[in-house]
């Protein structure tokens, strides 16, 4: 199974609202996600390096390795029963002052954080993505979600509480 790296940017307008990309490709196709992608592991790009591009490419931004802040990563095995996924979670610093236009991946829109939970997003997003987010602050999170059997296993590897 193939196994994938990629980064969510989370990136707040000026307002405080969460931008997220209505995804119009798999994975999460029609649901709302942070906007990102995939590494270049052919190029040896960093999770951060990723960030600097994706965040040029689909938001129009130019940002510097000090402009985010890597607080944590979801490791996913057998995620949908085809590919395995690890996902750097980064947040972006400086506040968006344009909505990005929509492009061949999807459309954006912005959100309050109390907003999120009520949107189409990925069911496992309620549980991986958003609680970890929301504690970004504490520091660097770890999470590791196997969905090999009918019941997914979670599992915290690295968390500031411990």
């Amino acid at each position: 199974m193939p196994y994938k790296i990629s980064c969510l940017l989370f990136v707040k307008d000026l307002k405080d609202r969460l931008l997220l990309l209505k995804r119009k490709k798999a994975p999460n196709l029609g649901k709302w996600s942070p906007p990102g992608g995939k590494l270049e592991t052919s190029l040896g790009e960093s999770p951060i390096e990723c960030g600097i591009r994706e965040a040029k490419e689909e938001l129009g931004i130019s940002l510097k390795n000090s402009d985010l802040n890597l607080f944590g990563y979801v490791s996913e095995k057998n995620y949908e029963g085809e590919n395995h996924w690890m996902m750097f979670l980064i947040e972006v610093l400086l506040p968006l002052e344009i909505m990005p236009d929509d492009f061949e991946e999807g459309s954006f829109g912005v959100f309050g954080r109390d907003q999120i939970d009520a949107l189409d997003i990925p069911q496992m997003d309620h549980k991986l993505i958003w609680p970890f987010y929301d504690k970004r602050n504490l520091g660097f999170w770890g999470i590791r979600a196997d969905f090999s059997s009918t019941q997914t296993k979670i599992k915290i590897e690295a968390s500031p509480l411990k």
